[in-house]
């Protein structure tokens, strides 16, 4: 039988991502959708054929449901997994995990005690550039790295629940959320100190729309992370300088475009985006463009149905993303001071 999953939120992350995800992967049964909005119980019922619920409770009521999956405002997430994990459900939440580590260890320790499944949605692990970037780490092909910068910048107010910072937390809890992530999946040393710039910028809202944050990581490299909803003019994705060589990768995966026309394995990338590598090799200095590694988001929930169905490994553990969560925690304490933070 596939485990039967529900979701709570049918907002852009809820019907977009993981309400489409859901069904793709074998093993999961995507049942009901929780939503307080009657328009969109009505939208899900008719896009997705699930029954629907108005409230979590009734949704936890419902002795079918097995996986639920947390689709809401980020400030929601702590009490929503509690509650889900405290009623025996396993349960997946988006990212952010949370707002700070004491949400973190709380979360974590209800999954502990009530023997479920709890992991966060972090897809942006199987984005082609990040996996591109990953395999480029594990070639050695720059050498020993000393900067990185990671980007994702744009021009658009932010809306709804994301425009609050209460809610929000601001850009290092939304998009920023993975790009914290990848930087400590390809770190090999742990985070020593971060210094963190992050203001409102060009709308009268009260979260940040632009937000620049360097780690210094204890073996030296540099790592920067640039985020804007107030940038006109796109930059690289990656800019990686190494001993031996550098890189530079335009373009963000082009997977959700693609999966919200409805047909994510028709995402293609612009082979203008193609990772530019120039590094020495063998001695002679080469100019090298790398094919884009596929990216793979489906991979995320078909392994959390390998976990339930046949003991498979958990990819992404909420005890490694608390360490995301601490990052974004000491960047954030680094913009109130204006000052660098340990971590």
């Amino acid at each position: 039988m596939p485990i039967r999953t529900a979701i709570v939120g049918f907002g852009y992350a809820g019907r977009s991502f993981h309400s489409y995800l859901v069904k793709l992967a074998q093993g999961l049964e995507l049942y009901a959708i929780s939503t307080r909005d009657p328009a969109r119980r009505a939208l899900a019922e008719k896009e997705r054929g699930v029954k629907t619920y108005e409230t979590i409770d009734q949704l936890l009521n419902d002795d079918q449901v097995q996986l639920v999956v947390i689709a809401t405002p980020h400030d929601t997430h702590k009490d929503l997994c509690i509650q889900t994990m405290n009623a025996g459900k396993h349960c997946v939440v988006d990212k952010a995990m949370c707002l700070t580590t004491r949400e973190a260890d709380a979360m974590i320790a209800a999954a502990k005690k009530n023997k479920v499944l709890f992991s966060v949605f972090h897809n942006r692990r199987w984005d082609g550039d990040f996996l591109t970037v990953k395999k480029v780490k594990e070639m050695g092909l720059l050498g020993k790295w000393f900067s990185v910068e990671s980007t994702v910048l744009g021009c658009g107010k932010p809306r709804t629940w994301r425009g609050e910072k209460d809610k929000c937390g601001g850009q290092l809890y939304d998009w920023g959320a993975h790009l914290v992530d990848h930087a400590l999946l390809l770190m090999d040393s742990p985070p020593d100190t971060v210094f963190c710039d992050a203001r409102p910028v060009l709308w009268d809202q009260d979260v940040d729309n632009y937000c620049k944050c360097v780690v210094k990581f204890k073996d030296g490299t540099l790592y920067t992370i640039e985020l804007s909803r107030a940038t006109r003019i796109k930059k690289f994705r990656w800019f990686i300088q190494g001993e031996k060589g550098t890189l530079q990768k335009m373009g963000v995966d082009p997977q959700e475009p693609a999966m919200v026309a409805g047909n994510i394995d028709a995402a293609k990338e612009d082979p203008a985006n193609r990772a530019h590598v120039v590094a020495e090799v063998n001695g002679v200095v080469s100019e090298i463009i790398l094919e884009t590694i596929r990216g793979n988001w489906k991979a995320y929930y078909q392994n959390i149905s390998d976990v339930l169905n046949k003991g498979a490994e958990l990819a992404v553990k909420p005890e490694d993303v608390r360490k995301d969560i601490a990052l974004i925690e000491a960047a954030m304490k680094s913009a109130r001071l204006g000052r660098s933070v340990k971590v």
